[in-house]
């Protein structure tokens, strides 16, 4: 390692803070006692009033936007591009000599060359435009990819950079075997600078007694109220069923995200009665001390933490076939797996109900599988990885 490196962080969240930034900035600490004191956070647009970018600008972390246009004319500039875009695509073009937050990054970098840089994204393609820049200044970089989609392909004018930046990349992570081989698929490529990686958990191995069953079971559906990728519309369409409705079931909602109100007018439209919507939630052994099972419908995942922290406080899951479920979830042992559509995941969720009195002894099996074989300080390995390529 250098003596005195900079490090750059791109991060794709377009939200003040996700899930897919845990990884990195529980890494800085770590990196500050490796010696990398230089870093700073590119990102689209910095909350400094947000709880965690405060705790960064306390650890002397420096930030820089890239994408801060007043939101009248970003609507107006977004508009231009998806035409433009929409023209290029048609004729083969690659799009990436149209993205203004790719050339004020370019301009960043070239400026001031760090010696390397981490490109986060959150599906498998939506920052290579920036490691690209990293490409063309010959400057190292690593990508971390936390989805990978089936139904979200990139544009075909956007192929062939995009191949060329993954292949020189250092590294290039993914939180699941699926997402890896789905993006080498979508790519046409095997990537032998591959590896996978796994997000931080908030919680240690600790399994909770299971709760009363007096007031029948609980389910929680937990996650970011969006669904295209968590499919909780399907999960209202299967309850909404005569069957579920008799049942002594309820299923809390927990969690935020622009489908709430969606949600919530679709179960007043089905007339579920055995559904709340609870908001966020961030105390967890509150969440697992009162529920029985979590309850994931997800139509797209990378590998949902959601799924470890209840496993690791002895709960089970019931989770469809997206991303890296089925890697974690050992399916009738620990949980149950099955396809995300609405006929299949009602069988699942059905087996599941059918075997409800094994869900205690299941869920003590769950937290010894994670206990067995996920790491304590999955950060730590991440900064190993990152100290190799400085």
């Amino acid at each position: 390692m250098n003596k005195a490196p900079k490090f750059v962080v791109i991060t794709c969240c377009l939200i003040d803070w996700g899930g897919s930034e845990e990884l990195w900035a529980r890494s800085i600490p770590l990196l500050k006692n490796e010696g990398v004191n230089d870093i700073t956070i590119y990102k689209n647009k910095v909350n400094l009033n947000h709880p965690e970018f405060i705790k960064l600008k306390q650890q002397g972390v420096k930030f820089k936007e890239f994408d801060a246009q007043a939101p009248f004319l970003k609507n107006m500039v977004s508009k231009i591009k998806d035409t433009l875009y929409r023209i290029y695509d048609k004729i083969g073009v690659a799009t990436y000599n149209w993205n203004k937050p790719a050339e004020k990054i370019y301009n960043y970098l070239k400026a001031s060359p760090p010696d390397l840089v981490l490109i986060s994204q959150g599906i498998n393609f939506d920052g290579l435009v920036y490691a690209y820049q990293c490409f063309k200044l010959n400057i190292p970089y690593i990508i971390v990819s936390h989805k990978a989609v089936d139904f979200y392909w990139p544009m075909p004018g956007d192929r062939t950079y995009m191949r060329e930046t993954m292949v020189n990349a250092r590294k290039c992570l993914f939180v699941s075997d699926h997402n890896k081989n789905l993006t080498e698929e979508q790519f046409g490529v095997r990537l032998k600078n591959s590896g996978i990686v796994i997000n931080p958990v908030k919680t240690g191995v600790e399994p909770f007694p299971f709760p009363s069953i007096d007031k029948g079971y609980r389910l929680a559906c937990v996650g970011r109220i969006f669904v295209i990728d968590k499919g909780q519309d399907v999960l209202l369409r299967i309850l909404s069923q005569t069957k579920w409705k008799e049942r002594d079931i309820t299923v809390s909602f927990i969690g935020e995200g622009p489908d709430l109100d969606g949600l919530k007018e679709m179960a007043i439209l089905l007339g579920l009665k055995n559904v709340s919507f609870a908001g966020y939630m961030g105390d967890l052994k509150s969440i697992w001390a009162n529920h029985h099972a979590l309850i994931l419908p997800s139509r797209s995942e990378g590998l949902p933490l959601t799924i470890i922290e209840a496993m690791s406080l002895g709960r089970i899951a019931i989770a469809s076939n997206a991303g890296g479920n089925a890697e974690i979830i050992q399916d009738q042992v620990t949980g149950f797996i099955g396809e995300h559509y609405e006929k299949e995941f009602d069988r699942v969720l059905e087996l599941a109900w059918s075997k409800r009195e094994e869900w205690p002894q299941m869920g003590i099996k769950a937290a010894e599988y994670i206990k067995e074989n996920i790491p304590k300080s999955p950060e730590r390995l991440f900064v190993n990885i990152l100290a190799e390529n400085f």
